[in-house]
């Protein structure tokens, strides 16, 4: 049998480059709701805490849907179910902007969670199976910064969509770009090998249990959600609080606000050097540290550049945390590592779908200040949690961030 990587080997850096791309706009999708908050409230006549469902209805459905079609791309390919995905979010996502009904689009977003769903763990898998070893540390790289990235991204299309157009136009446009990325994913990428694996179809799902049985492995969940519910709910609480007295920034001055948060994204890269060095646990207690600190801060003083430089700090810790978190689970999984990254990624959806509740919660209770301290304090209570996670002696000293070999990736 041909290996996959050889005949993919002219075009490595036009798919890693088109993975990236798919994978920054698809999961983009999850944020862009953030800033329209507010327009829902008015147009469809409904709470804040309502509102936020619009958001929260794609990542549950995000999530969920990350565990089935796991499995189902590993009986129908990796490229099919990314094309799969794609062509239906192509189709969906321009519906949602033709709604006046917000029970409608909520049914919309939760079947534009479950298409965008399609895509994470066949890119991964993807990425793993067809790019041989000393170039799946780029690719894997790209995706996961794809992956952060987005969370600033999409709040800054929709942002930038609806200062000259109306908010159904963020839809409309997200639709055609999906139908570009559809065709450069159908065309340009390398088509991969269908692995059939034994068992049913829910045979990976069931796989799920097993990685409860692994020594520490659960403790790493707790800091998935956590991570995400005060990412989320960071970004669902900003705007509010900047449009507000004493900042009373337009929506044009908020844009670049959220903008500022990618500078601290650029630290993910380089998380494979610093775990190399430092070892997994003690950079994801810094990762998790930083980003709390950072978050407390940010509602210390109002100070507008401190509010900034206080938002790198959270982002930096984020991204040196989530890649950090990754290794560790893929190390203490062993032979459970796909079962264990998918469940990894379904708790991350699950934090992303109740940050905006929680973000929306506590500001009605006592304010945009107070939520951003609950969340920091989130994140500081969770580095007591590496704490009760034991690696061997080897393991903590060596561990990079993962680079599974194809020959023994379990299939999920």
């Amino acid at each position: 049998m041909n290996n996959p990587a050889k005949q993919a080997a002219p075009r490595y850096n036009l798919t890693t480059l088109i993975l990236f791309w798919c994978s920054l706009i698809v999961v983009s999708a999850l944020y862009l709701t953030i800033p329209l908050f507010p327009l829902f409230e008015d147009v469809f006549q409904i709470s804040s805490s309502k509102a936020a469902w619009a958001g929260s209805a794609f990542s549950f459905a995000f999530a969920g849907g990350g565990l089935l079609f796991g499995g189902l791309s590993d009986r129908y390919g990796r490229k099919r179910m990314m094309i799969s995905g794609l062509c239906l979010l192509t189709v969906s996502t321009p519906f949602i902007g033709t709604v006046h009904e917000f029970h409608w689009l909520i049914v919309l977003r939760v079947i534009q969670g479950l298409a965008a769903s399609m895509f994470p763990p066949s890119v991964l898998a993807y990425a793993i199976e067809m790019f041989p070893t000393n170039k799946r540390v780029t690719i894997l790289g790209f995706i996961s910064t794809a992956f952060l990235m987005a969370s600033i991204v999409g709040q800054i299309y929709s942002s930038t969509v609806i200062l000259e157009l109306s908010w159904r136009y963020v839809f409309y446009i997200l639709g055609i770009v999906y139908l570009i990325s559809f065709f450069l994913i159908t065309i340009c990428i390398p088509k991969d090998i269908i692995q059939k694996p034994e068992g049913n179809f829910f045979s990976p799902l069931k796989r799920i249990g097993g990685i409860f049985k692994k020594k520490s492995l659960p403790f790493c969940y707790i800091i998935s959600s956590t991570l995400f519910i005060a990412l989320v709910g960071f970004f669902s609480t900003l705007g509010s609080y900047l449009s507000s007295s004493p900042f009373s920034l337009s929506h044009q001055e908020i844009l670049w606000v959220r903008a500022a948060g990618i500078i601290g994204m650029l630290v993910s890269p380089f998380d494979g050097k610093l775990v190399a060095r430092f070892g997994v646990k003690n950079v994801l207690c810094c990762g998790l540290i930083l980003s709390g600190i950072g978050l407390g801060l940010v509602g210390a003083w109002e100070n507008l550049a401190f509010l900034i430089l206080a938002s790198i700090l959270f982002t930096a810790g984020i991204a040196m945390a989530l890649p950090a978190l990754l290794s560790l689970i893929g190390t203490l999984a062993g032979d459970l590592r796909a079962s264990a990254l998918s469940f990894h990624m379904f708790m991350l959806f699950i934090g992303a779908s109740l940050g905006p509740i929680v973000s929306i919660y506590l500001i009605d209770i006592k304010g945009h200040v107070f939520t951003f301290e609950v969340l920091a304090g989130l994140l500081l209570l969770s580095t007591i949690v590496p704490f009760f996670i034991r690696l061997e002696k080897k393991e903590t000293t060596t561990t990079q961030i993962h680079q599974p070999n194809p020959t023994n990736v379990e299939h999920h």
